[in-house]
């Protein structure tokens, strides 16, 4: 079972109302409170920046695509290959 470093009864407690969201529009509204607008556009295009690595599109298309930093595409990637495997599991479910 995979444990995290960052496992906490508060974080507990968040992914469990996460979890609870019936659909997309109580997720907006859910985010929209809980994180800033440029919060919630950092986290969309990291999910898209995951989604195109995972699809093995180059740097040089996802900063077209998506406008992200070398930075943030070199970060995402890190986390596609020597992460706790999140976004695998999610865009598996994606599919």
């Amino acid at each position: 079972m995979y444990q995290s470093k960052l496992k906490s009864a508060l974080l507990d407690q968040l992914f469990q109302t996460i979890l609870k969201l019936e659909d997309v529009e109580a997720c907006y509204r859910f985010f929209e409170d809980v994180c800033t607008i440029q919060e919630l556009q950092d986290l969309a295009v990291r999910f898209e920046v995951a989604r195109l690595l995972y699809e093995k599109k180059s740097y040089a298309e996802i900063v077209k695509l998506t406008k992200a930093s070398s930075a943030t595409i070199s970060r995402v990637n890190r986390a596609l290959v020597y992460g706790a495997e999140g976004y695998q599991r999610a865009l598996k479910k994606t599919k």
